[in-house]
C-alpha cells in the first residue's frame, strides 16, 4: 500500500507568522517612535533650534553692548542722543522733521 502524504499546515503557519514578525519589526524600526524618520525629524530640529541659538545669542550680545554704552561707566553720547530720537521723539531747537 502507497501512503499518500498531505503537506501539512504547520510549515504555512510557522513561515507566514515569521514573515508577519519580520515586517512589523522592519515597520516599526523605520516608522515607529523611535525609527529611522523619527530620529531624521528629531536631528533637523535639533539644527533650526541651534540656528535659534545663534540668533538669540548675537541678539543679546548685541543688546549687552548697547546697555554698557548707556551705562554709568561709560556712556556713549551719540548712542544716547540717537535713543532720545527714536525713543522719546525729542529733537534739538534747530532741527526741522519732515514726514
Amino acid at each position: 500500500m502507497t501512503r499518500l502524504t498531505r503537506p501539512g499546515f504547520g510549515g504555512l503557519i510557522y513561515f507566514a507568522a515569521t514573515f508577519a514578525l519580520c515586517a512589523y519589526f522592519t515597520f516599526a524600526a523605520v516608522q515607529g517612535d523611535f525609527g529611522l524618520f523619527r530620529r531624521v525629524e528629531i536631528t533637523a530640529e535639533a539644527d533650526a533650534l541651534r540656528q535659534t541659538l545663534i540668533r538669540l545669542e548675537a541678539e543679546i550680545a548685541s543688546t549687552e553692548n548697547l546697555t554698557h554704552r548707556l551705562s554709568d561707566e561709560y556712556l556713549d553720547l551719540d548712542l544716547l542722543d540717537q535713543q532720545a530720537r527714536s525713543v522719546l521723539g525729542l529733537l534739538r531747537a534747530d532741527e526741522i522733521v519732515i514726514r
